[in-house]
């Protein structure tokens, strides 16, 4: 699995690969996290906002930051 968070490295994109890595923790998940900083990378995956969180090239979420619980379902499906 690759996740990969997209935002400019404010707050809420540091705080969605926190919660995004104790989610992974949580559910004994091994992937790959990768952060995706750039302006045009980010429109490539259809992000209008940030941040954003990828599963295995295919955007989820975007605009907020998800509870933990909530990125656990998110990398369920």
């Amino acid at each position: 699995m690759v996740i990969k968070i997209l935002g400019s490295g404010c707050n809420n994109c540091n705080t969605l690969e926190t919660r995004t890595r104790a989610a992974l923790e949580e559910l004994s998940i091994t992937a790959t996290l990768e952060k995706v900083t750039d302006y045009p990378g980010i429109l490539g995956y259809g992000a209008t906002s940030t941040p954003g969180l990828v599963v295995d090239e295919k955007l989820v979420m975007a605009g907020r930051v998800p509870l933990v619980a909530e990125i656990k379902t998110l990398l369920s499906h």
